[in-house]
């Protein structure tokens, strides 16, 4: 029997083409997921990578043989894919690794109405499935039919946003040679925006930086450009386009967790007194100003699968992560890097100060960042982290997901373990520099000890 433990992935599938990832087992992949999820269709959606057109072939082959019609829409980013997941009601899967390499690729798959596949959801079980061999299907084939819905898509988008009194701004958009490159100009055509374009040919070489705009050195394009051209903002992608970045007209980053903040009181005045769920990596602020603008802020552990699932229970309004993932009731409660960018520059348009400006009061304490540290016991050091903090006074623990802890002079950090590899990952937050580094440096000395 196989062993895939190496390719399903938390909430995904990814490897290496050809060594972990290839045609077979796409194909029983794509048996194995019409089988599990059933219905009528199932619409399929690729990335630029050149492994992505015939991958994406091999699953509706796999899908089809379950006598389960396909509905490929080609080209696409992620939440492009959710779109047609939830406007065709019908699952889904997206050919994509993300901001992976080149060699990489994977898919990502959802049932209905863009709802998550994750391990908890169905992909474990898929995986057995998958290890233990998938029969022929002896059924009539599916038929297979060709949808473009990129004009759809950019049409719905706008309509969840509106940009009309806007004031004309000019933005710098990276789409790191990803699907940014392909959406962008759909979803910005007649809006009173300037589109300044960098790296937008389709290329899953990846020529010019990695498309992962969360690495400061991925973004430095980016910034000179913005400030070169004195631009009113500035957007980066990364490769599946379900992400987005935003800097500044200084060219200066402004965090995802005061994205998070500003787009949430937007949605709460649409909906008075919603649910807005944000992660327990994302600034403390984001609690605070939910509450302050009369929402009601739900703390949830890192992931898609687990916001999505808390936004169905709860009914949110919006959930935001720390990694630049916007989730939108509106948008079948599936991320959407696009939406929340329609969301910061109609919040800029509307008004005359620059985005610095506008953002700052989004911005209240000082954050670390996602700092990892190789380790060889996860657990005993995550132990051997709480023993030397959770005994002092007034000292709050928690482990919703990995250890929390937090201090009383407001500080507190986050260290989990990582899914994949072998390693931890801090995240610390801090009234100010001074104290967030001290804080940052002591938890790592321990980590690393």
């Amino acid at each position: 029997m196989r062993d895939l433990s190496g390719v399903f992935k938390a909430y995904d599938i990814r490897g290496l083409v050809g060594e972990q990832l290839d045609n077979d087992l796409v194909r029983d992949t794509g048996a194995a997921f019409a089988r599990r999820v059933g219905g009528p269709a199932i619409v399929i959606g690729h990335d630029m990578r050149p492994s992505s057109p015939g991958l994406a072939s091999a699953f509706a082959a796999g899908a089809g043989q379950e006598g389960v019609d396909v509905i490929m829409i080609g080209l696409a980013s992620t939440d492009m894919l959710y779109f047609a997941s939830g406007h065709l009601d019908l699952p889904g899967a997206m050919f994509t690794a993300s901001h992976n390499p080149a060699a990489y690729n994977g898919i990502k798959l959802c049932r209905a109405g863009a709802a998550p596949v994750g391990q908890d959801t169905g992909l474990a079980d898929i995986r057995r499935e998958v290890e233990q061999g998938v029969p022929p299907g002896g059924k009539t084939p599916g038929r297979l039919e060709t949808r473009d819905l990129l004009a759809e898509y950019a049409a719905y988008l706008r309509r969840l946003v509106d940009l009309s009194g806007s004031r004309p701004l000019t933005v710098v958009v990276d789409a790191g040679n990803g699907m940014g490159g392909y959406t962008v100009p759909s979803v910005f055509q007649g809006l009173p925006i300037e589109i300044v374009p960098m790296y937008f040919e389709l290329d899953g070489s990846f020529p010019n930086h990695e498309a992962n705009p969360l690495d400061p050195k991925n973004i430095v394009d980016l910034q000179a450009r913005v400030r070169e051209v004195g631009a009113d903002a500035g957007l980066a992608f990364d490769g599946d386009a379900d992400r987005c970045f935003v800097v500044d007209e200084r060219g200066n980053p402004v965090s995802p967790s005061a994205i998070t903040a500003l787009v949430a009181v937007r949605e709460l005045v649409k909906e008075p007194g919603g649910i807005v769920i944000h992660n327990l990596i994302t600034s403390r602020a984001v609690p605070e100003i939910v509450a302050e603008h009369g929402g009601k802020p739900v703390r949830t552990r890192v992931g898609h699968s687990f916001i999505k699932e808390e936004m169905a229970r709860t009914g949110a309004i919006f959930g935001g992560e720390h990694s630049a993932h916007y989730y939108f009731r509106d948008f079948w409660r599936a991320d959407t890097g696009m939406l929340a960018a329609l969301h910061v520059l109609a919040a800029l348009g509307e008004q005359t100060r620059p985005l610095s400006e506008l953002t700052a009061a989004y911005h209240r304490y000082a954050a670390s960042g996602e700092i990892n540290s190789t380790v060889g016991d996860q657990l005993a050091k995550l132990a051997e982290v709480k023993d030397a903090f959770a005994a002092n006074p007034g000292v709050e623990v928690d482990e919703l997901d990995g250890l929390t802890v937090n201090l009383p002079d407001g500080s507190w950090f986050n260290l989990r373990p990582s899914n994949t590899e072998p390693l931890l990952r801090l995240n610390v937050e801090a009234p100010d520099e001074a104290a967030m580094a001290a804080l940052r440096d002591e938890v790592l000395a321990l980590a690393r000890s």
